[in-house]
């Protein structure tokens, strides 16, 4: 690997890696193809689903999920800086839609200017009811990564955005067994 990880020690960023217009637009691409590809496995399943919304964000499952084939583990530390070039493939399958958008983002909020510009870029996805479950799936799994002791630093962001998209505080267990 010749080409620098954004993030090569950590999932999330405390920082902007200044990336350019041109990244980003890659990026976009890169997910807009990938979504075309037919996926052959379900990496976010229904029965994680229907258990990690009520535990992770204090709301019932939603009754019908939109998938697309998605990277599945979309984070800073998956993704180069220049050229852009998407690591780590073991969890790439069918996603809800928004969700790898959703994952970068939650990844993104100790950087607020990343955040927005990542809402910016994916507004077509996440600004739509099945991008928004596709984003609450992966706000429920950061927030599960929460209970298992991961993120303190993000946590406090993760239930806050969890907050916004659905008006109810998420309940931050000590523990979690629910299993992907």
């Amino acid at each position: 690997m010749t080409q620098p990880i954004v993030s090569p020690d950590r999932a999330d960023i405390d920082r902007d890696p200044g990336l350019p217009d041109e990244w980003w637009a890659d990026l976009r691409q890169a997910l807009a193809l990938l979504a075309e590809v037919e996926g052959v496995k379900t990496t976010v399943r229904d029965g994680w689903i229907e258990r990690a919304f009520p535990q992770f964000l204090g709301i019932p499952a939603p009754a019908k999920v939109e998938r697309v084939t998605g990277h599945g583990d979309l984070h800073w530390g998956n993704l180069t800086v220049a050229p852009l070039c998407l690591l780590d493939w073991e969890r790439w399958g069918l996603v809800p839609f928004g969700y790898d958008a959703g994952l970068l983002h939650a990844n993104s909020l100790l950087v607020p200017e990343v955040a927005a510009r990542i809402r910016k870029e994916f507004a077509p996805t996440l600004d739509t009811p099945a991008g928004r479950i596709g984003e609450l799936a992966a706000l429920a799994e950061m927030l599960q990564a929460v209970a298992r002791g991961w993120y303190p630093d993000l946590a406090p962001r993760l239930v806050a955005r969890a907050e916004a998209l659905t008006g109810v505080r998420p309940p931050v267990p000590v523990r979690s067994e629910v299993s992907a």
